[in-house]
């Protein structure tokens, strides 16, 4: 390991390895177990930087050395295993000498798990991550608790690939169709994680066992292993037809969301493929090699600059008021029986567990939002996601009325009515002659003013925008929209009830469209500018394909639906016009009913290109992706000086988890100043050099 290195990570939490001797059951010797910890609480998971490597490899030495063991173990401490490597350092390397060495010292010291001349055991006792799965796959055998919340191979997520052995490993383990969930597919999925049962199911660990007593246990099973009294029996992994076939499967997915955008999910792939046929040794070289050109690439940089904001800027919402203002919530009240509506009910009846009311003025209307809530209860129910009696008192929690009486005891009311200023301003009216001074008012309107919504209320000071994002119980943004007349309280609620739901809080100045529908909105705006003007539906859906987003603008303008597209258009027009024309051909798609612009078996529609048709100056999809970005760029340089937001950051934050802004290009404003779009529209970068960690 150079000095260079340990200089690079001077600052590195270091995970101690604590060996200590255990007396195995059942006449089966010694085991020395090594517990990895950083020496804090569960809330700072352990990680493996070069110096928690070389205080590792030490502790292997020294059981190396010694002739009186049956075996050897490695755990964590309580609620985690380990999270992986250390990347605090990676953004100040500077050469690729380095960045291949950071793999090679991993591969030497996780690889003497699997060269003891005794058995290891990995005792995957809480959350694993990366490095902290691949410190067990090298090792002879796994258990794991059925308490483990998190499990998973994150790097290509992130911009790397499992680069510490997973890559070869775990396919030869388990097979490449199940090792591809973990190095594909779930991180394709936002990164999804493993609970314990799923790993044991996809037969990455040999054992589980409950976690009151998991590590006593995986020491039983460990016994009964090396005396013979249990066997461990792993179906054959099949190296033919099968492997090459999840390989292409998995590269045709990657394809087709990323548009080889990703580099990481390639360069995963192609270790995958090839490990069937290498040694371990070429295996893991490769492995390195991969590391170093990752390491040294743009895309890690602006992975870990969206995981820190994900992470980090998330918890600590900018601006937010001091949360000892907020005030409790007992009791939530929710105005509308639609869709929104009933999704919100669960959503708070889930989290909060407390009282949740619908109004409507219809019964019929009323009745199915209850029901559709109920019914989403006892999903949950099946799928195993609650327990019947869980079941039972969410769906008390969730009831209807006809009038709005029933929020005289509410502490917060969200309304989800129809996307109307008029509707609105009189729901709230009425609201008000039942609910207490410090009620909070809160709207889930996606574009309208929350200040004038407000206006004519007797204390405009309670109402607070509340905009979710659909599916509701599934996009973890909350854009928190402060009024002109907002008061600190209820924003504070705000803030404090968004955290209890599990959403990540985003404080936003009231101005037309809030954050993300504004900036979806120009960009969107701008292609279809494009395709009024002459350029084929088809051009204008690839062009914006580079970019990786999670699906192409007219699918998602089907998925939203033109009507409320044309709507929130026709918001920012009037707000800006110059910058947000109304689309004369999705004005006219409206008009004749138009869901969207394929049919259902996801071919154009022959009416909506007729609709379309007539413009005369096409664009290729170079051009169009330009002035998209370069729209973009404009809309987000205004929006800053607006004061939308207390800072670029928080534009980055709200297009990663509301709109699925992709991971590996780490942001809207780090990816238009390193394509130079920034500076070329503006004049400037939105982000100091340093800031993003995405070079320049």
């Amino acid at each position: 390991m150079s000095t260079g290195i340990k200089d690079l990570f001077a600052d590195e939490v270091v995970t101690h390895a604590l060996v200590r001797d255990v007396a195995l059951p059942r006449g089966a010797g010694t085991l020395a177990l090594i517990t990895l910890d950083n020496g804090f609480d569960h809330t700072k998971p352990s990680t493996f930087g070069p110096n928690g490597l070389a205080e590792l490899d030490a502790a292997l030495d020294a059981v190396a050395a010694r002739d009186d063991i049956a075996a050897v173990g490695v755990t964590g401490k309580p609620f985690v295993f380990a999270v992986g490597a250390d990347l605090k350092g990676v953004p100040l390397i500077g050469g690729r000498a380095d960045a291949l060495a950071i793999g090679r010292l991993g591969h030497d010291v996780f690889r003497r798990l699997g060269e003891l001349r005794v058995p290891s055991f990995a005792y995957y006792n809480g959350a694993a991550m990366g490095g902290g799965v691949e410190i067990g796959l090298h090792c002879t055998y796994r258990t794991i608790s059925t308490g483990v919340p998190a499990f998973a191979l994150p790097e290509t997520f992130l911009g790397l690939v499992p680069g510490w052995g997973g890559t070869y490993l775990l396919p030869r383990l388990i097979g490449a169709e199940r090792a591809l969930e973990l190095i594909v597919h779930n991180p394709l999925a936002q990164n999804r994680m493993l609970k314990g049962p799923r790993v044991h199911e996809l037969g990455i660990a040999d054992a589980i066992f409950e976690p009151a007593d998991f590590l006593e246990e995986s020491l039983d099973w460990t016994a009964r292993v090396l005396t013979g009294e249990t066997a461990v029996r792993r179906p054959e992994t099949d190296t033919g037809k099968a492997w090459d076939d999840a390989v292409a499967a998995a590269r045709w997915t990657v394809d087709a969301r990323l548009h080889g955008a990703a580099p990481s999910y390639v360069r995963a792939l192609d270790l995958v493929a090839a490990a069937k046929d290498r040694t371990r040794d070429e295996g893991f070289a490769a492995e390195d090699e991969a590391l170093a050109d990752l390491i040294m690439g743009d895309e890690l940089r602006a992975g870990l600059y969206a995981f820190e904001l994900t992470q980090k800027r998330a918890k600590r919402p900018a601006g937010a008021p001091d949360k000892a203002l907020a005030r409790p919530v007992t009791k939530v009240g929710v105005v509308g029986a639609g869709l929104m509506a009933s999704q919100l009910a669960l959503l708070f009846a889930r989290r909060l567990e407390v009282p949740v009311v619908l109004t409507d003025l219809d019964q019929d209307r009323l009745d199915k939002g209850v029901g559709h809530a109920h019914a989403e209860v006892e999903a949950l129910l099946g799928k195993g996601r609650v327990t019947a009696d869980k079941a039972a008192r969410l769906k008390s929690l969730i009831t209807g009325s006809l009038t709005k009486d029933a929020f005289a005891d509410a502490d917060f009311v969200i309304e989800a009515v129809f996307e109307e200023m008029a509707v609105k301003q009189k729901v709230f009216a009425e609201v008000e002659e039942h609910v207490s001074a410090e009620c909070v008012l809160a709207t889930n309107t996606s574009s309208l003013s929350v200040t004038e919504m407000a206006a004519g209320l007797r204390h405009p000071e309670r109402v607070v925008g509340f905009h979710f994002f659909n599916p509701v119980a599934v996009l973890p943004l909350l854009e928190v929209v402060r009024g002109e007349r907002t008061g600190d309280a209820a924003l504070a609620t705000a803030f404090a009830t968004g955290k209890a739901l599990r959403k990540s809080c985003v404080l936003v100045r009231d101005a037309p469209g809030f954050v993300v529908n504004r900036v979806l909105l120009r960009l969107l705006a701008e292609i279809v500018q494009a395709v009024d003007e002459g350029t084929p539906i088809e051009t204008a859906e690839r062009a914006a394909a580079p970019l990786g987003l999670p699906m192409p603008p007219f699918v998602l303008m089907g998925l939203v639906g033109p009507a409320i597209a044309l709507h929130v258009n026709e918001t920012l027009h009037a707000a800006f016009p110059g910058r947000f024309p109304v689309s004369a051909g999705l004005a006219a798609m409206v008009a004749a009913g138009k869901p969207g612009v394929y049919l259902p078996d996801f071919t154009l529609d022959p009416e909506v290109v007729e609709i379309f048709s007539g413009g005369t100056a096409p664009s290729t999809e170079e051009q169009v992706l330009e002035r998209a970005l370069a729209a973009l760029a404009d809309e987000i340089r205004v929006m800053l000086d607006e004061g939308v937001v207390a800072a670029p950051q928080d534009i980055d934050l709200c297009m990663i988890l509301g709109a699925g802004w992709p991971f590996h290009l780490g942001g809207v404003t780090p990816y238009l100043d390193r394509t130079g779009v920034a500076e070329k529209v503006t004049g400037k970068r939105f982000l100091d050099p340093g800031v993003a960690s995405v070079p320049a």
